[in-house]
């Protein structure tokens, strides 16, 4: 009898935890349920609801030891993703950013048309060229006649017309503050009674409109003449980033300037003629005050994560500038080109009409796009270093806020996996027959991954193509892909 009540305990402690814990999927399978697998999402997987202080601490577990996408396997999904109904042809390319090796060729060395994902080029230039600290000055000098000063581009374009605010990027340098200390520098010399303006826009060279631009676009404001200072990127209203553009920002911006030293005047005494003349600054002339922009990386990223055209041709002049070439268009699209092959990037082939992608004639491929977002993470130059923390993130800044917002799963739908959110980071592209998105992530083992995705010669269905550039970029995220 003892035997038989320990035989029945013994049976007890075993079968009752076994049947609390595998009651449930069997039950489920006689019903013909399949249970759900349970997925551990790593941390730097999980959705974040925010940007991390500073929008610029993005967790990269990169090494050697994660194990790489197996080729097959990651070809398979990332093919059935990148497919439309109706006209259109994809792309793409995925590369190891650790070893530079391609895991994943679409078609990656034709020459595409990338929009604004050339910015990648445009901004790896600027920080190479320009270094990330460097800032622009706008400044105020002597003239030569009595009474009159030189108000003096420097390739900052996104003055404000108020006060310079230290905390803002677009506005870091104000006019406003620059017509007080001109005022009182002024005053402190005896000035005549009433002081004349004239405009210094030499620095940029050549035409300002580019012959690669549509006329429809420059009315529409996607561009404008450009000039080594504006208000707000050339926009007519401050503090947005959309409808039309000032024709002449440098008289604009000039114009902004001569009312604030207007009313700065009143104070000392002396009024401002409101006629602006054009005219440059004679060597070593005495400055009388000055203020400077943010530092080209905050640039940068400014442009990066709003895509703005007008930035990236103006700092694209500003890289010629500073490589010993003409401040044109061909020194801009020159000084690009040669520092991305300086970064490692094979440039055979590389046609750039523009620098900011608005153009037509540009030719590029997704390899070369991925290649440059490669180079960037793991270039010895820290300055090139910021370049891929400079892009929109996934489901939270910049033209990527409201993208990619749900979870991966199996060839990238929605699922339980990680979600691409807060991990794919990316420069997004489009234009009326093209959408791309190109950047870098961090997939579910670790692995960090580069990659570019363009569709080409679409006709209605560019929206299509936008959701497959981003599964494709989501099936990245949730990689494994083994």
């Amino acid at each position: 009898m003892f035997t038989g009540l320990l035989l029945t305990l013994v049976l007890t402690v075993l079968v009752l935890p076994l049947a609390v814990y595998a009651g449930p999927p069997v039950l489920a399978a006689l019903r013909h349920e399949q249970p759900a697998r349970q997925v551990v999402v790593p941390s730097y997987q999980q959705t974040p609801v925010r940007l991390a202080s500073g929008g610029d601490e993005f967790p990269v577990p990169a090494g050697s030891e994660a194990p790489a996408p197996d080729t097959r396997v990651l070809a398979a999904l990332l093919d059935a993703e990148l497919a439309v109904d109706g006209s259109g042809k994809f792309s793409g390319a995925v590369q190891d950013a650790l070893t530079g090796e391609v895991l994943y060729d679409l078609d990656g060395d034709a020459p595409v048309t990338p929009a604004s994902s050339l910015k990648l080029l445009t901004a790896a230039a600027a920080l190479s060229d320009l270094g990330s600290d460097t800032r622009f000055e706008t400044g105020v000098y002597a003239g030569t006649a009595p009474g009159t000063i030189i108000l003096k581009g420097g390739g900052d374009v996104l003055l404000t017309a108020g006060e310079s605010d230290d905390d803002e990027i677009v506005g870091h340098a104000g006019l406003q503050t620059l017509a007080d200390e001109t005022a009182a520098a002024l005053a402190e010399r005896g000035t005549p009674g009433t002081v004349s303006i004239r405009l210094d826009d030499t620095l940029f060279t050549g035409a300002p409109l580019s012959p690669a631009w549509s006329r429809e676009d420059v009315a529409a404001g996607e561009m404008a003449a450009l000039y080594p200072l504006a208000i707000n990127s050339a926009w007519a209203a401050e503090g947005v980033s959309s409808g039309p553009r000032a024709g002449d920002a440098a008289l604009a911006a000039a114009s902004a300037f001569a009312a604030a030293l207007e009313a700065s005047a009143a104070g000392y005494g002396f009024t401002v003629d409101p006629v602006i003349e054009r005219g440059a600054a004679a060597e070593g002339a005495d400055r009388l005050a000055s203020v400077v922009s943010a530092p080209v990386a905050d640039q940068v990223q400014q442009m990066l994560l709003s895509s703005d055209n007008y930035l990236a041709e103006a700092l694209a002049r500003m890289s010629a500038q500073a490589t010993g070439r003409e401040a044109t268009f061909e020194g801009g699209t020159a000084a690009v080109l040669s520092a991305v092959s300086r970064l490692g990037v094979d440039t055979g082939g590389l046609v750039l009409a523009d620098v900011s992608g608005l153009g037509s004639g540009t030719e590029i491929s997704a390899r070369q796009l991925a290649a440059t977002v490669q180079a960037a993470l793991t270039s010895t130059k820290n300055d090139v270093r910021a370049l891929p923390y400079s892009l929109p993130v996934a489901g939270l800044s910049g033209t990527l806020s409201s993208r990619l917002t749900g979870t991966t799963g199996t060839g990238g739908t929605d699922g339980a996996g990680p979600s691409p959110a807060g991990v794919v980071r990316g420069k997004t592209g489009s234009l009326f027959a093209v959408t791309s998105l190109s950047g870098f992530v961090t997939d579910a083992d670790g692995r960090l991954l580069s990659f570019a995705f363009v569709a080409n010669g679409l006709e209605g269905n560019t929206a299509q193509a936008r959701a497959a550039v981003d599964a494709a970029a989501t099936v990245l995220a949730g990689c494994g892909c083994r």
